[in-house]
């Protein structure tokens, strides 16, 4: 045996990924560009809600405790709202998944955005492939170092840019860039600047797939989400199998290819002069072993090899291969989005099922159903929300006060929520089946004035007479109205009045 230690660990190799054309190609830099444009820009909407309101169209607005969404307002008690959009977007991660594969990791995942971006400013600077693999191996000269820290000045400037973005989302954007540029800004504002910058710079310039390979549970998960029907970048090997360089070498042989295709290859026919003894040999199969499709790959994969945990289903590989089958006069999609349960029957000649019916499968409709449902609820809840609410605690030190006629007093801390943009008087008053007077501490005729998107709290009193049922029992029920005067607007909410119980 050697007595070399063995090691597990292996350098990272790294990816120089080739540019390519192509359809997938095209989607990929529409979804770079929307997505990128949604984060940078959002923050720099804005949206008139009236006087001593944010006008920053979407804001996590930390300090008061609510967040803004164009028109919606979601306050802290309605967290269910982001709690049901998390949900929804599990369930959707699911079903593009069990439908299509990773295809949120290949086209939407913010890793994958942002090292796109950073391998056009990486070509950009150094060239294409070739050029950037020449680069790498060379030895730092004055030219290596100057484009290397082009590149990675660049990148700089984007991660900035990343988590500057990412901030103006807590605070007015326009005032806090002033102070950020004239360092006025809170200590926390810059520290999660930094933070998010170097995380961008690192993940997206030197880690790239080993993100998605060793950080992201994702690639863990995706195989309880998919199964054989699922449609899932894959290689028709039966096709492409065995490798060769094709029409050439057939040509070589004397041979040329022609007719239909059968079994996925097409039959060989004598050329003139060439006895018929040659008629049954079969040629190479589609596949010239071009690695056309590995150079394209982010993640530095052989599709050909299978299906694997690295894969992204980004379809950049289908793009190089589908010029590839043009080039040498051979049918598209040697690679292909293809479920592998159509394997055997592609195989045997048999005709390629449309995507539509693998998406029209029981688990499929299954996800589909509980998402709808769930959005359905959101938008429901929404619309329905009342716009004054009120919520009431009872105080219980002491539970009663029985004062000097007799009569039994609770005391009440009550919450009242304006959600309208102007400020509004609510009227409290018991239920019209109560014998409790009430009384707001500090307000006359229980009336009091909330501001605009606010909330006020009072202490109220509710006081049963000597002799009257709620102030001779133990536990009574009592419900407690509030009212907008000016829209005529009500809410309740019930609560117990305690009564002192001779008996």
């Amino acid at each position: 045996m050697s007595d070399t230690p063995q090691t597990l660990y292996a350098a990272r190799v790294p990816i120089f990924p080739r540019r390519v054309q192509g359809h997938f190609r095209r989607l990929k830099w529409w979804i770079m560009a929307v997505t990128l444009a949604i984060y940078y820009l959002t923050p720099w909407l804005r949206w008139d809600r009236g006087p001593n309101l944010p006008d920053q169209a979407v804001l996590v607005d930390m300090a008061n405790r609510r967040f803004y969404f164009f028109w919606i307002e979601i306050w802290p008690h309605e967290f269910y709202f982001v709690a049901g959009l998390l949900v929804m977007a599990g369930v959707g991660l699911f079903l593009f998944t069990a439908m299509l594969g990773r295809v949120w990791c290949g086209y939407a995942c913010p890793q994958t955005v942002w090292t796109d971006l950073f391998l056009v400013i990486e070509r950009w600077v150094q060239g294409d492939r070739n050029a950037r693999m020449r680069l790498h191996q060379s030895h730092w000269t004055g030219r290596k170092i100057r484009l290397k820290s082009t590149t990675w000045a660049l990148w700089l400037l984007v991660a900035l840019a990343t988590g500057g973005a990412w901030v103006f989302y807590f605070t007015d954007a326009p005032d806090l860039a002033r102070r950020l540029v004239t360092l006025s800004a809170p200590p926390i504002a810059y520290a999660t600047i930094a933070i998010l910058t170097a995380t961008t710079f690192v993940f997206g310039g030197f880690m790239r797939e080993q993100v998605c390979i060793y950080m992201c549970p994702w690639p863990r998960i995706q195989g309880a989400m998919m199964d054989p029907g699922t449609l899932t970048v894959a290689y028709r090997d039966w096709r492409g199998e065995p490798r060769g360089r094709g029409l050439r070498r057939q040509q070589a042989a004397g041979l040329r290819v022609t007719g239909p295709q059968i079994g996925g290859r097409a039959p060989v026919i004598p050329m003139p002069g060439v006895p018929d003894t040659t008629t049954h040999v079969q040629g190479p199969g589609d596949c010239v072993d071009c690695n056309a499709c590995v150079n394209v790959c982010p993640m530095g994969i052989d599709i050909r090899d299978g299906q694997q945990m690295a894969c992204i289903t980004c379809a950049l590989c289908i793009d190089a291969c589908d010029q590839v089958m043009e080039k040498i006069g051979r049918p598209r999609g040697l690679i292909d989005y293809l479920a592998l349960s159509d394997a055997p029957r592609e195989a045997a000649g048999g005709t390629h099922i449309p995507a539509w019916k693998h998406a029209l499968k029981l688990r499929n409709m299954a996800y589909l159903a509980i998402w709808l449902a769930i959005g359905a609820a959101l938008v429901f809840a929404l619309f329905m929300r009342p716009q004054i609410e009120l919520t009431v605690a009872p105080v219980r030190n002491p539970t009663f006060v029985t004062l000097s006629d007799g009569s039994v007093r609770n005391a009440y801390d009550v919450r009242l929520r304006n959600k309208h943009h102007d400020a509004r008087v609510f009227a409290l008053a018991p239920g019209a089946d109560s014998a409790a007077q009430l009384q707001v501490e500090g307000h006359q005729g229980g009336q009091v004035t909330v501001p605009a998107d606010a909330q006020v709290k009072v202490r109220v009193y509710l006081t049963a007479p000597a002799g009257s049922d709620p102030a001779t029992r133990d536990h009574s029920p009592v419900r407690l109205w509030v009212s907008d005067t000016v829209s005529g607007e009500r809410a309740h909410v019930d609560s117990t009045f305690n009564g002192k119980d001779d008996t």
